[in-house]
Parts: C-alpha cells; sequence; structure tokens
C-alpha cells in the first residue's frame, strides 16, 4: 500500500507546479477557443470544441515532454511527431469531389494544423507568441475571408456579362 501512495504523491506536483500548468492549459483552451468561434460562426465541420482540444491536447504532450526532464532535443521529437499526426487529423478535413474536380476542407486543415502550433507555443510557455498568432490566424480565417468572398462575388459577376 505504501508503495501505491508514494507513487501518487511522486507524480503530483506541487502547488506553484499546478497553478502554471493549469494556466498554461487554460491559455491554450481559451486560444483554442478563439479559432474555433471563428469557424464555429462560418458553420465550418471543424468549430469550437475540435480547435479546443487540438489547442489543449498539443500544449499537453509539449507541457508533459518538457516537464519529465526531456532533452531539447526529445521535446523536439516529440513536436515532431505531433506535427504529423495533426497532419493526419487535417488530411482527413480535406474531401475531393471526383466529378466536380473541387476540393473542400483545405482550410480547415490548416486551421487545425495553426491550432496545433498555437498549443506547441502555449506548452513551451511562449505565450505571447501564441496570442499574437492567434490575432493573426483570426484575421487571415476572417479578414482575408471576406475579401476571398468579394473577388470571388466579382469574378463570378465579369464572367455573367
Amino acid at each position: 500500500m505504501d508503495i501505491l501512495l508514494d507513487e501518487l504523491r511522486a507524480g503530483f506536483p506541487d502547488l506553484a507546479q499546478i497553478v502554471r500548468l493549469l494556466v498554461r492549459i487554460s491559455i491554450a483552451m481559451l486560444l483554442g477557443a478563439i479559432i474555433g468561434l471563428q469557424r464555429e460562426q462560418y458553420g465550418k465541420p471543424a468549430g469550437l470544441r475540435t480547435h479546443i482540444l487540438v489547442a489543449m491536447g498539443s500544449a499537453l504532450f509539449v507541457i508533459a515532454a518538457t516537464e519529465s526532464g526531456m532533452t531539447s532535443d526529445g521535446v523536439s521529437r516529440v513536436i515532431q511527431g505531433l506535427t504529423t499526426g495533426i497532419g493526419f487529423i487535417g488530411a482527413g478535413a480535406i474531401l475531393k469531389l471526383g466529378q466536380e474536380r473541387e476540393i473542400y476542407g483545405l482550410t480547415t486543415a490548416a486551421g487545425i494544423w495553426a491550432t496545433a502550433a498555437v498549443g506547441v507555443a502555449v506548452g513551451l510557455g511562449l505565450l505571447g507568441l501564441a496570442v499574437l498568432s492567434v490575432i493573426l490566424i483570426w484575421f487571415v480565417l476572417a479578414g482575408l475571408g471576406c475579401v476571398e468572398a468579394r473577388i470571388k462575388l466579382s469574378s463570378e459577376t465579369k464572367r455573367e456579362t
């Protein structure tokens, strides 16, 4: 019984560490929610919950690696594996319609990938970089989405005349 209690105590961080970890995971959740909310508002398949989970999961992988005492080489391998794995999730979001020869979901896949990168930044403690990145990601998704829609509408109008 003592072995079990020792193991439980050994794996539990002290209060200061719990607060630091909780702040990082919460920030990852919040930043993922900001990106996910934008996607949710536009009715995209990967929305609020998906982006929150991707950001939190990415941060958790990095935090676990750094807190376990891995060297920078080990943490680098964790990030490489995470990047590859998120690429597979993104690939699942891409749909090619055979007859129409149109591809859908590339922006969703790229958004998931960018959200994972935000989670990695948070996990590494680079909170400023993560926040600035979310602002720019939001601009690309929302602001440039409006510009893209206007260009498409203008192009369609020119073809009709």
